[in-house]
């Protein structure tokens, strides 16, 4: 790996927190477990007072005083893990509405738990974000130097890269402390066999059509089961979809969404694949790397403080483009292939999307592995590590 440790690597979020801070009461920095958020909001708050919720003591001293403890730290407080003490929100806004001077940063792993407080306590106070494990913009430069399959595996948890620990070991405390531990208790699982069976499947299942009656079948659970494991697994920013794309096109199109996850070293965890050797070789490499480059396009968006405006293109008679990006009537379209040689088959899906849709599809782009980049106004390829988004 290269020299890439470092205590600290800076984050594009960054730049909205400083801007947000001076607009709003309280923001929310939200996102999966150990993605970085409170090395984040230490970083660029380190003048506030520190509390974690998860700690059992601090929430119990809290709540016997939970207004006067606002209150003595009101001119800059971080507050991690919100969601576990949920009757805070409510006295949070009773100060910032008393104090317009009062500053909050609340950090979650739960998106569920954290919206539903924040819609409820402090809409019109907050200013939500959403950091994601590491993105190849932030790795940097030196990324350049490293073998695709060494990013595949390691993902972008900032531990592996910052730290230097082995991916296996983060994803595995990761799976067993997390994702069986808490998510699990949260959807009342009783069957671990059957959740892990479960979670295995949905690995496998990345870059093609999310099918609960095929997963309930599996699985041997109901399809509402299904419907509900993967409700709280996006919630809990462990996986996501990509919804098809719909326009004037009707019934020709597939209506199913698509899932990924949001780190390719958990996927590869799932799968059993332990190292790049094996990764190499793997059937389901292709569809990995499509999962990075899906996900770089999340985190571009999420990093700007914006919302996913993504979709992925499919008829009925099997004709695909795996990403598309709508910009008011403007359209993107990006055909994602792990080959480090061209070859023309690459663009058909491209060509017959230009055809079917018309003069709103601006450019047309082939990001796939291989070295040579080539620009121009309509098409063009380009290797995954220089992908340029749509300003």
């Amino acid at each position: 790996m290269s020299e890439l440790k470092n205590d600290f690597l800076k984050r594009q979020l960054q730049v909205k927190l400083e801007r947000l801070i001076d607009l709003y009461s309280v923001i929310v920095v939200t996102g999966p477990r150990q993605s970085g958020k409170t090395t984040l909001c230490k970083k660029q708050f380190s003048a506030y007072h520190y509390v974690n919720l998860e700690n059992i003591s601090t929430r119990e001293q809290i709540q016997t005083a939970p207004k006067a403890f606002l209150e003595q730290y009101s001119e800059g407080l971080i507050i991690d893990e919100a969601q576990h003490l949920v009757e805070l929100f409510s006295y949070i806004q009773v100060v910032v509405d008393e104090n317009e001077n009062a500053k909050f940063v609340l950090t979650g792993s739960s998106n569920f738990s954290l919206m539903q407080r924040i819609t409820q306590s402090l809409a019109g106070r907050a200013a939500v974000l959403t950091l994601l494990p590491l993105s190849l913009q932030e790795l940097g430069k030196n990324l350049k130097k490293e073998d695709t399959n060494t990013i595949l595996l390691n993902g972008g948890y900032p531990a592996v890269w910052a730290k230097g620990i082995p991916v296996q070991d983060i994803s595995r405390n990761y799976y067993n402390t997390y994702i069986e531990r808490d998510v699990r208790q949260l959807l009342n699982v009783k069957d671990i066999t059957r959740f892990q069976t479960f979670m295995k499947l949905c690995a496998g299942r990345i870059g093609t059509e999310f099918n609960a009656s095929t997963l309930s079948n599996e699985v041997g659970v109901s399809v509402p089961t299904i419907q509900e494991w993967v409700s709280v697994l996006e919630a809990s920013y462990i996986l996501f979809r990509l919804p098809p794309f719909f326009r004037n096109i009707g019934k020709r199109l597939v209506k199913s969404p698509k899932i990924y996850f949001y780190d390719t070293g958990l996927v590869c965890f799932l799968l059993g694949i332990e190292n790049e050797q094996q990764l190499s070789t793997h059937p389901l490499r292709g569809t990995i790397f499509e999962n990075l480059v899906v996900l770089e396009f999340f985190k571009n968006r999420y990093n700007k403080s914006k919302l996913p405006n993504f979709y992925f293109y499919r008829d009925k008679s099997q004709h695909e483009v795996d990403l598309i990006e709508e910009k008011g009537a403007k359209l993107f379209a990006y055909e994602i292939k792990s080959a480090k040689a061209f070859t023309k088959g690459f663009i058909v899906g491209l060509d017959y999307l230009r055809k079917v849709v018309g003069k709103d599809v601006i450019s047309t782009q082939v990001i796939y592995d291989g070295e040579n980049d080539i620009y121009s106004p309509e098409n063009g390829m380009v290797n995954f590590r220089n992908i340029r988004f749509n300003e």
